[in-house]
């Protein structure tokens, strides 16, 4: 398998921890975003959104992150990762959901600010951020998992990366108590790979 990715990437970055903490053998080709590599036709026909990451396995293209997470549980037949129950499928639904809607646009937006000089409203941005870890942190207090279940799923995994690297958009996680012992959790995990930081925003002071 080949992954398409890039270091700063929070996307990229969930598709490449799950595949870490699977122990899936896979290849990473780095994409010049700087250049435009994202843009250029031979990579538009891996993803004619342009985006990263993307998964190549075999004659099998995945584009999206979640999907990528989707794909690898159900490929390497990861149950403790993504139930077959449909209750359980469901519940991770719901946050992978999540990982695409509020996370994207409240700390993932506020983190292309400071890293990459998005043109988003910071003050708009930052709330949502802080509106959707409220949430989060809500749903966690008295579970280790955010679905409730004995062990992470990818609905964690798609959680994880924007949450962890939220101060770089100068989201402040000092007031999420549960939030910060859940990050710890899954960096406490067999083959957790980190995600990158940079000296942006509060410098990850959390």
């Amino acid at each position: 398998m080949k992954l398409y990715t890039h270091p700063l990437s929070g996307h990229a970055h969930r598709a490449s921890l799950f595949l870490s903490l699977i122990g899936a053998d896979v290849e990473e080709i780095v994409v010049d975003l700087a250049a435009g590599e994202h843009k250029k036709p031979e990579f538009l026909q891996l993803n004619r959104f342009g985006q990263l990451p993307v998964l190549i396995d075999g004659d099998t293209v995945i584009a999206d992150s979640n999907a990528i997470l989707v794909y690898a549980a159900r490929k390497f037949g990861r149950t403790d990762w993504l139930p077959d129950t449909a209750e359980g499928a469901a519940a991770v639904q719901r946050w992978l959901s999540v990982a695409a809607g509020q996370i994207a646009f409240g700390p993932a937006a506020a983190r292309l600010i400071t890293v990459f000089g998005a043109k988003f409203n910071a003050e708009e941005v930052i709330a949502r951020a802080h509106a959707v870890l409220g949430q989060i942190d809500a749903e966690l207090k008295g579970r280790n998992w955010i679905i409730g279940a004995a062990q992470p799923t990818i609905a964690d995994i798609a959680l994880y990366s924007y949450i962890a690297n939220a101060p770089e958009g100068n989201v402040d996680l000092a007031g999420y108590p549960q939030v910060l012992a859940w990050l710890r959790r899954i960096e406490a995990l067999d083959g957790f790979a980190p995600f990158q930081r940079t000296v942006a925003g509060l410098r990850i002071a959390a």
